[in-house]
């Protein structure tokens, strides 16, 4: 694989067992800007006095802004530009909280040649303890 750069590999390359990760550290500004991008105003995410009485006892991230990260790796490195999301399951496990390091990664699990599909294993952590964990779909469209 030394030849082919990650987010330029036809999927006659992709094989079962490769993996890309990304992280990236949740600010305040990041829950916010993702709470005016989605619309999601939940106070739970939003709102310390509302939060701080919550079951988490602080604010906390918007998990799918933790599993967006996935979208991240699936568009620009694995399988790359051009790739379509077909699914995604996803089940959350922890809460993400301000100033937490998310490791998001992904790992090929199967490849359908003939259909264009790539299956996948996702998993975002924090701390080495999963947040997040489902898998995905891609479609590789033909170029």
């Amino acid at each position: 694989m030394s030849d082919i750069l990650l987010g330029e590999i036809p999927i006659e390359a992709i094989q079962t067992g490769m993996t890309v990760s990304y992280s990236q550290t949740i600010t305040d500004a990041d829950i916010k800007a993702y709470a005016g991008l989605s619309g999601d105003h939940n106070p739970v995410h939003v709102n310390d006095e509302y939060a701080n009485s919550s079951r988490f006892g602080k604010r906390i991230a918007h998990g799918l802004m933790s599993a967006g990260f996935f979208s991240a790796l699936f568009g620009t490195r694995l399988p790359g530009p051009g790739c379509v999301y077909v699914s995604q399951s996803l089940r959350f496990k922890r809460p993400v909280y301000m100033g937490d390091t998310v490791v998001a990664t992904v790992k090929v699990c199967s490849v359908d040649i003939t259909k264009r599909r790539v299956f996948f294993d996702t998993v975002c952590t924090v701390g080495g303890k999963i947040v997040i964990n489902g898998e995905a779909e891609i479609y590789m469209p033909p170029k």
